[in-house]
């Protein structure tokens, strides 16, 4: 009997896993448009006092999503006066859906990550994930990777897709 052997185990292969840098911690979206009348009029004076009633510790060290689920008009002032009420409490606020904010968040990690590690290398982005990694967050790992790696594939190791092959020198 032929004894198996792991050839992606023993490859030069590298496995980018976004998972690994998915921030821990809890995700909420604020609607805006709970406090206009009738969630589609912005009232600035009422706007203001309820801002101030509202209970923003209920948020502290949670990342938090600002975002509008009517098609309201209102000036960017507003959601910056939610931010800014926020401040003192969240973790990390982004204006959108939290697949926004995962985004900005992966943003932040992937900026701060040593890529040089996979030069020359054949890098696997790996693609099945439990977590909810954000399109935006495989792209941009993508650019950082495609300065340094020798190629890029996505997937896994027994089915990956060609992404990405730099040039012969």
């Amino acid at each position: 009997m032929e004894k198996i052997v792991n050839k992606v185990a023993n490859s030069a292969l590298e496995v980018f896993d976004l998972e690994d840098y998915y921030p821990k911690g809890i995700r909420v979206q604020i609607d805006i448009s709970q406090w206009f009348l009738e969630g589609f009029l912005l009232k600035e004076k009422d706007f203001r006092a309820q801002l101030q009633e509202h209970n923003w510790s209920q948020y502290q060290d949670q990342y938090v999503a600002i975002h509008c689920s009517t098609d309201a008009v209102f000036p960017a002032w507003a959601t910056i006066l939610v931010a800014v009420h926020l401040a003192p409490f969240a973790k990390k606020i982004a204006n959108g859906t939290i697949e926004d904010l995962d985004a900005a968040l992966y943003e932040e990690i992937l900026s701060q990550i040593d890529f040089s590690v996979y030069a020359n290398k054949p890098v696997i982005i790996k693609g099945c994930s439990k977590k909810p990694v954000p399109v935006r967050a495989y792209i941009l790992a993508a650019q950082h990777l495609q300065s340094q790696a020798r190629s890029i594939m996505y997937g896994e190791a027994c089915s990956a897709v060609p992404l990405y092959k730099a040039p012969k020198k």
